[in-house]
């Protein structure tokens, strides 16, 4: 059509018999020139409207001036709008047009517009209102906005829609919704369409759900009928709304979108209504309108695969993801990349990402945004690539705070200290000002390598930077307060806490109170946590691991009783600090009643299974620890750890040994947990070889340095063979000098084996480097005892005299249908001691009298 015009034009033009072309043909072509911004042609005809003289009609010259402002050939049109003469208002509104496109040019817009204001010959109209407004708006220049709404009030313009809808607009995005915004659209006469879409689009993006569902409701009840636009903001309200309420409410949209034809073929309401769902967790009903969608655009695309991922249905993400690749007629965007990348992340699928990289270098677009190059960066330090996120950091062409906090973190979460300086050094030299993320992320990261004056350094800064002054306050001051509480600085953070007493959230006290549990002042953090008027499931966690690790079983069960008083759920981490009282008083039962709410609470977190799994088999369960192990699908070197372990526990050397090689065929890298845990399960089950052989690797395949524990387990694995000479050798042939834990090992082992002239021999060097370990005396004067050395066994014990060394009593406990029983040696409070006793007598007789046959 537009063609056709131009093409009817220039037949005219060229016509052999002189006829002029009418006005009303160059109006009509020069608007097709502009409405396909063809500057190139409407330069041509200019000249010729020129030359036949046409300038002066008033039609021609405004549709000129058009086409320049719409082409944006500003200097053209504000030349053109010169040599007019008649400057009425629909001329002074398309110059302002012209120059309001572009956000560069709002100076000029507005001194048009005071220009227009101060004319005699015409003055601001409802379309010049609706012009100016989104300038002031998008300046930021609200006060300017308000005068211009001055104006048109008193001009009368106010209560017209044109002009009402562009103050709503107005208000809305400077965030005077409720008072302002509410009130111009009270006050406008006739409300259309855009007026209640402005309005509920202003109150949604204000965070006022309620009222903008409220509003909607009146709407329905009113004459006007909602639009695609209508549907397309009311969703995301019931998105927030509680979720079946939501999803009835959104139900009932969508059988409203499909009895009118418009807005069911509308793409943008489906798009809405994908999301929607999406948001809500509704995956059938947005993976089946998304499959019905007869064209999908960018939206959709981008919709659907942003929904998996905020769902965690990565796969399925990833696979829509190469569908979306293989199309023709769209391409990913930039919200697609910032969609996909988190997917790669949770899937550790680095290759994937690589070539998502590949695909944005082919795209100058993709490559020179920059936000795209901070996701890229992100998703590289994610995947602790460190080297390749450093290298899209360079590569950025203009970085911003999100860049550069991006890197920063890379480096953080990676724990390496010296980039992390070397960047945040260049960021200073560079002269660009940390924000309050940078300060956030450096306190976390001094935090983690616990460097407290690194933490104090970080601290003045924030101070002399104001950024105490600001509503991120309280959020700084938190991670302060944390940061000090976590290097042991309980005075620096105590002061943080004292100087928050009227700012304090629940944040500020379960940090005070992780700090006074990592320091055992449990009576600290109990106090803190009294005086706390709102608690979090955090706040009881820390709590019930507080009296946990305490040994104070009783507490720790009753905190967590009344946890569940206060209507907590138990999370993870609740089921984590319980664990440990299990094997504190023995209690497979409580174990059990924790595995079954583990199980009902489908947590699938890979360290509570292998924490289930140790305490299992501390509790010598360990065919329930197998069954764990067995069916768990993901097994990394924390699950390997605890199987392990509790093999080892039951002295089972060989499954220890097929476990532990089964972890090695699947890649699993072991630590000097797991090989200390084996090389103490073959020491035990007396397999000095496989033993010997696996301490060897340590150095040659696994490349790392034998550890303390780990050359005392080959000390107890030569002794237990009955090599104790091997094992002497093997001490003074280390190649550290060797600690208690050695010596104590050897000196076990030469008593076990009457070796007094070698125990002797190993006694003085312990005696030196443990000197109030009582335990060291009682093994060696045992020795002495065994081998009937009484001088011996004296000179021991006036050395425990003469170092007023004493043995503590002896303690044991067993439960016995939900009840602990403790036993002490020399104790006779229990209430049934009597029937112990008599019981104890009675096989104590029983055995004596097996022992005469």
């Amino acid at each position: 059509m537009k063609n056709g015009a131009v093409t009817l034009l220039l037949q005219q033009i060229r016509c052999p018999l002189g006829a002029k072309p009418d006005y009303e043909v160059f109006a009509d072509t020069l608007r097709c020139c502009a409405a396909i911004s063809n500057i190139k042609l409407g330069k041509g005809l200019h000249s010729h409207v020129v030359k036949l003289g046409h300038l002066s009609c008033q039609l021609v010259s405004k549709a000129l001036l058009n086409m320049y402002a719409k082409c944006k050939a500003l200097d053209d049109c504000r030349n053109l709008f010169g040599q007019m003469s008649h400057g009425d208002a629909v001329t002074w509104n398309i110059l302002l047009s012209g120059f309001a496109v572009s956000r560069t040019h709002d100076t000029e817009v507005m001194r048009l517009f005071n220009a227009m204001n101060i004319s005699e010959e015409s003055k601001p109209t409802s379309i010049t209102i609706a012009i100016i407004l989104p300038v002031c708006t998008r300046s930021g220049a609200l006060g300017a906005g308000k005068s211009v709404h001055s104006f048109a009030v008193k001009s009368g313009l106010e209560s017209h829609t044109l002009v009402g809808n562009a103050l709503i607009s107005m208000y809305a995005k400077s965030g005077h919704v409720s008072e302002d915004a509410y009130s111009v659209f009270r006050g406008i006469a006739e409300k259309d369409v855009v007026s209640w879409n402005a309005m509920i689009a202003g109150l949604v993006e204000n965070r006022y759900m309620q009222e903008a569902f409220e509003l909607f409701c009146c709407m329905l009840h009113a004459t006007t009928v909602p639009n695609y636009a209508t549907i397309a903001n009311i969703l995301p309200v019931c998105a927030y709304l509680k979720e079946h309420f939501a999803y009835r409410l959104g139900k009932e949209i969508h059988c409203y979108a499909l009895r009118r034809n418009d807005l069911v073929a509308d793409i943008s309401v489906i798009n809405a209504l994908v999301s929607f769902y999406l948001r809500i967790g509704r995956m059938r009903e947005a993976e089946s309108l998304f499959q019905r969608m007869r064209f999908k655009d960018m939206v959709s695309w981008n919709s659907i695969i942003a929904g998996y991922t905020s769902n965690g249905e990565w796969l399925k993400a990833l696979k829509l993801f190469h569908e979306f690749m293989s199309m023709e007629m769209v391409r990913p965007d930039s919200v697609t990349i910032f969609s996909i990348l988190p997917a790669c992340v949770h899937l550790k699928y680095l290759k994937v990402g690589k070539q998502i990289h590949g695909y944005i270098v082919r795209n100058p677009m993709l490559r020179e945004d920059t936000a795209v190059g901070n996701a890229l960066l992100t998703f590289y330090g994610k995947l602790s690539e460190t080297e390749a996120a450093f290298r899209t950091f360079m590569s950025i062409c203009t970085r911003d705070f999100i860049s550069w906090n991006a890197m920063l973190d890379a480096f953080a979460e990676n724990w390496d200290e010296t980039k992390f300086v070397e960047l945040l050094r260049s960021m200073f030299i560079k002269g660009i000002r940390p924000d309050s993320v940078t300060i956030l992320t450096t306190v976390h990261f001094c935090a983690t390598i616990s460097r407290v004056e690194n933490v104090k350094e970080t601290h003045c800064l924030a101070i002399k930077s104001g950024f105490f002054l600001v509503h991120s306050e309280t959020k700084l001051a938190n991670a302060l307060l944390d940061a000090y509480a976590k290097c042991a600085n309980m005075e620096y953070a105590f002061k943080i806490f004292e100087s928050l007493a009227e700012k304090r959230n629940v944040v500020t006290c379960n940090s005070m109170i992780s700090g006074f549990v990592n320091c055992g002042s449990y009576d600290a953090a109990h106090s803190v946590f009294k005086r706390m008027s709102e608690r979090d499931i955090t706040t009881w966690n820390l709590m019930v691991r507080a009296y946990a690790e305490n040994e104070c079983a009783g507490q720790a069960l009753s905190m967590f009783h009344e946890l569940q008083w206060h209507a907590m759920k138990p999370d993870a981490v609740t089921v984590m600090s319980l664990l440990p009282i299990c094997a504190q008083i023995a209690s497979v039962h409580l174990l059990r009643q924790c595995h079954g709410y583990v199980v009902r609470a489908c947590f699938e977190d890979v360290r509570l299974m292998g924490a289930l799994l140790d305490i299992y088999s501390r509790c010598g369960n360990i065919s329930c620890a197998y069954k764990l192990f067995h069916a768990a699908p993901q097994k990394d070197l924390v699950m390997f750890t605890a199987m392990v372990g509790g093999y080892a526990m039951q002295g089972m050397g060989e499954e220890v040994l097929d476990v532990f090689y089964h972890m090695l065929t699947l890649g699993v890298k072991p630590d000097h947990v797991i090989i200390t845990a084996v090389l103490s399960a073959c020491s035990h089950a007396g397999l000095v070889d496989e033993g010997l052989k696996i301490f060897d690797a340590i150095d040659k395949v696994q490349g790392v340095k034998p550890t303390m524990n780990q050359y005392a387990c080959v000390v107890d694995l030569l002794a237990r063979g009955g090599r104790i000479n091997d094992a002497y050798a093997f001490v003074k042939r280390m190649p550290i000098e060797a600690d208690s834990n050695v010596w104590g090992t050897l000196l076990g082992a030469c008593r076990n084996y009457h070796e007094v002239e070698l125990g002797r021999a190993v006694a003085d060097h312990l005696f030196k480097v443990e000197t109030n370990n009582i335990g060291n005396y009682v093994v060696m004067s045992n020795l002495y005892a065994a081998n009937a050395k009484w001088d011996g066994v004296m000179e021991i014990r006036r050395l425990m005299r003469a170092r007023d060394l004493k043995k503590p009593a002896g303690c044991s406990w067993v439960e016995v249908e939900g009840t602990k029983n403790v036993f002490i040696a020399g104790d006779s409070s229990h209430p049934q001691r009597t029937s112990i006793h008599r019981t104890l007598s009675v096989m104590d007789q029983q055995i004596k009298e097996l022992l005469k046959f």
